[in-house]
C-alpha cells in the first residue's frame, strides 16, 4: 500500500497545485470521497482471502463482528470499501498512508 499511495500522492499533489485556482469545492469533494472509497478497495482486495482479511482488521482496531462481516464478503470488495470498513480504514490511516487531502 506504501507504493500505491507514494504515485497516488505524485499526482494528487499535481492536480491540487493545477487547479487551486477553481471554484469547485463540491467536484473536490466528491473526487476525494472517489479516491478514498478506491483505496480502501485496493487495500481489501490486497488481503485477498477472509482469513486474512479477518486477522488484518482485528490488528487494525475494529471488532470482531464488523471485521467478521467484512471477511465474510471477501469477493466483493467494492462494495464493502464503501460501507463498512470506512470505520476501520478511517481518515486517520489515509493520512498515515500520506494522502493528500483536496478539500
Amino acid at each position: 500500500m506504501a507504493e500505491v499511495a507514494e504515485r497516488l500522492r505524485v499526482y494528487v499533489l499535481g492536480w491540487k497545485a493545477y487547479f487551486r485556482l477553481a471554484q469547485t469545492p463540491r467536484l473536490f469533494k466528491e473526487l476525494e470521497e472517489w479516491m478514498r472509497h478506491r483505496v480502501r478497495a485496493i487495500q481489501r482486495k490486497h488481503w485477498k482471502r477472509g482469513k486474512t482479511t479477518y486477522k488484518a482488521l482485528l490488528a487494525k482496531g475494529a471488532k470482531p463482528e464488523v471485521a467478521r462481516q467484512i471477511a465474510a464478503n471477501s469477493r466483493r470488495w467494492w462494495r464493502n470499501s464503501g460501507m463498512l470498513l470506512n470505520s476501520v480504514l478511517t481518515l486517520r490511516w489515509m493520512d498515515a498512508l500520506r494522502i493528500p487531502r483536496l478539500a
